[in-house]
């Protein structure tokens, strides 16, 4: 009888400690799993790649109850603006007949984009050159600062890349409006077609014309977005699989990072033609 008691007080006594050390594993986990998913990992000891696409706010604003904080998109914007400014600045300081090699990179950009002007909307749109020139590096300068690591890449955003978009758009059409002024719906009238088949082509056109600011947004933002979540989840790749299974992850993310730079270069130089050809078309009315 006494050993039924000890055996059963024993248990008894037993039971509280194993579901103490259950409820502490409980927490444990709960623990590391919030941590992970603050550190952007959801908890399952892998980085988020979306992560590093989130916005933060440097400096809180409120003006008239709208927020107008200075963001990290914000502060990167600034950035390329200034080093596209300090850029041109010493590059053509001194302005020789000899060029240095930072003054031969600024008068090769130069021309690089008089020629696309040039090539695609003749001499007529010459005068629209700064505007090209300045969207193309600034489309560049933040293209090529999202490689660097521990930044932020604005045109993965696709409100960035809209807004840029929407400008040239507008701008475009009131090019064409100021210049040919209601005839330039007759941009939106192909010549030649039939008289039955022209509603049809017509509603083409517009919807054709009105979505190019769509397309040329998304261009930009999905490209720059879908390069930059590779190359985090191949450098989580990495990390996981150590030194002795990270080795293939490391040389493709390698090879995979110079091919993301030159589409950060490309992106840029597709932004800007595709500029030109709308302004060409706004100039011109070439059907």
């Amino acid at each position: 009888m006494r050993a039924r008691i000890c055996r059963r007080r024993a248990r008894t006594t037993t039971r509280p400690e194993t579901g103490a050390r259950k409820l502490g594993l409980v927490e444990l986990a709960e623990a590391s799993a919030a941590e992970g998913g603050a550190h952007g990992g959801g908890g399952s000891g892998l980085p988020d790649p979306m992560h590093q696409f989130e916005i933060k706010r440097l400096i809180e604003l409120d003006l008239f109850g709208y927020d107008a904080s200075f963001t990290n998109s914000a502060m990167f914007m600034v950035i390329a603006a200034c080093l596209i400014t300090l850029f041109t600045l010493l590059a053509m300081r001194k302005g020789s007949l000899v060029p240095s090699r930072l003054q031969s990179v600024a008068e090769i950009s130069y021309e690089f984009v008089s020629n696309m002007v040039r090539d695609n909307v003749g001499t007529a749109g010459m005068k629209y050159f700064p505007f090209i020139f300045t969207l193309f590096m600034f489309v560049l300068a933040l293209n090529m600062l999202g490689m660097v690591p521990y930044s932020f890449t604005v045109t993965s955003h696709i409100i960035v890349t809209f807004a840029l978009a929407a400008f040239v758009f507008l701008g475009v059409t009131l090019i064409g409006f100021v210049k040919h002024g209601v005839g330039f719906l007759k941009f939106f009238v192909p010549s030649g077609v039939p008289v039955m088949m022209l509603p049809l082509l017509v509603v083409i056109e517009v919807i054709s014309y009105l979505t190019r600011p769509l397309s040329l947004s998304v261009r930009l933002f999905a490209n720059m977005m879908a390069g930059h979540t590779m190359l985090k989840v191949f450098g989580s790749f990495v990390v996981a699989l150590g030194l002795l299974g990270g080795w293939m992850a490391l040389a493709f993310m390698v090879a995979f990072t110079g091919l993301e730079i030159l589409i950060a270069f490309l992106q840029a130089y597709v932004f800007a033609i595709l500029t030109c050809i709308y302004l060409n078309d706004a100039l011109h009315m070439h059907h």
